[in-house]
């Protein structure tokens, strides 16, 4: 079975890094495209980062760029996004979504299997 398991959330004051871990379970990323995305309490769920393992390439939100970075070791079949300068806004549930494509996407209805998410509240 194909899972995906979200790690790294937690409470940090505005300013403050995590670093949110993906591992994949039953597959490998091999040939995957990865999406990080985020869900604020009484908004929509949207993409904040996505990956293509094959392509190399990768998209960022307006609102995250050069604040997070999202990156790949497959050795340890785990995607990471590493986010820093946070801010009381970034605050959500944060999930990693998966999909065997080569290309990746900022919408969610591209990807196959879903993580169950992990909290990350921003505050001082």
């Amino acid at each position: 079975e194909k899972q995906l398991v979200e790690s790294g959330g937690g409470l940090v004051q505005p300013g403050g890094s995590l670093k949110l871990s993906c591992a994949a379970s039953g597959f490998t990323f091999d040939d995957y495209a990865i999406g990080w995305f985020c869900q604020a309490p009484g908004k929509e769920r949207e993409g904040i980062s996505s990956i293509s393992n094959t392509l190399g390439s990768s998209y960022y939100l307006d609102s995250v760029k050069g604040r997070f970075t999202i990156s790949i070791d497959n050795a340890k079949n785990t995607v990471y996004l590493q986010m820093n300068s946070l801010k009381p806004e970034d605050t959500a549930v944060y999930y990693c979504a998966a999909t065997d494509s080569e290309y990746d996407s900022r919408f969610e209805e591209w990807y196959e299997f879903w993580g169950q998410g992990t909290q990350v509240t921003v505050s001082s």
